[in-house]
């Protein structure tokens, strides 16, 4: 679950035509109207410009430089319902959770039928232990018809049934997420691991072989729950090799220190 939420709001910018006269004024709108930085238009290109600039330092972890972006896009928009939810995301990750839920609240308020930010609100929930009211969440962004990233919120709420124990639910979530997009290794991952917890071992390993069968994809994580999962198998030359590609290519990882000392059922 690593990349960035989609919260950011679309913002078109109205070009001035070309304009014959090689004065400096500003050019003219309609009758005596200037064209000004205050007019609409540029209020939301100055908004847009500092929302992407707040999400390039949010997905470096520059917290404290995104809030300032997201604080210049309000000055620009106030009523900018997609830079209260990046401001949840952000408050979030500075453990400011108070601020995060007033923040996302306000988004809410302004777009109630945001799924955005109600898939934003319910992973920020899933993380603090509140479950029930994630999965809610999740629901409520799910079922509006406009939404149009129902994968990123099922394998969501998918990890979220997981970590409250519902296996089952996470199951059905998460398969239904891999049926939208097979080609994602964090939702192959995930229901693989739900499977492994649930002794389906032989088709958590068909979903986590895909990921593995590309080098690019695979990972320590990986590559330990193909281990774990060929151990429960019995399949001891499998073991060995998953353990050897952890031993090379992933030395000081904890899931390689795990197998070194014997702990395969961690």
């Amino acid at each position: 679950m690593r990349s960035l939420p989609g919260c950011l709001a679309a913002c078109t910018v109205a070009l001035l035509s070309g304009c014959t006269t090689t004065s400096n004024a500003p050019a003219p709108t309609s009758g005596s109207e200037l064209r000004t930085a205050s007019d609409p238009a540029d209020a939301d290109r100055r908004a847009a410009v500092r929302m992407e600039l707040a999400a390039l330092y949010y997905g470096r972890g520059q917290y404290a430089t995104a809030l300032d972006e997201v604080k210049l896009a309000l000055q620009a928009k106030p009523e900018l319902g997609a830079a209260f939810s990046m401001r949840g995301l952000i408050y979030a990750s500075m453990g400011e959770d108070a601020l995060a839920d007033e923040s996302f609240d306000r988004a809410l308020q302004i777009n109630p039928r945001d799924a955005d930010t109600m898939h934003n609100r319910a992973w920020f929930l899933c993380q603090r232990g509140k479950f029930s009211e994630a999965d809610r969440l999740f629901e409520q962004a799910l079922a509006l018809p406009q939404y149009r990233d129902a994968q990123r919120s099922l394998m969501a709420q998918g990890v979220c049934l997981a970590r409250a124990g519902r296996l089952d639910e996470a199951e059905r979530k998460l398969s239904r997420a891999y049926e939208l997009d097979p080609t994602n290794p964090s939702t192959a991952l995930n229901l693989a691991e739900v499977l492994y917890r649930r002794a389906e071992y032989e088709r958590a390993r068909f979903y986590i072989g895909r990921v593995n069968q590309r080098e690019d994809l695979s990972n320590a994580q990986t590559l330990w729950l193909a281990l774990r999962i060929e151990n429960r198998l019995g399949n001891r030359s499998e073991v060995e090799r998953f353990g050897r590609q952890l031993r090379n290519r992933f030395p000081q990882a904890p899931e390689t220190l795990a197998y070194e000392r014997g702990r395969l059922d961690e």
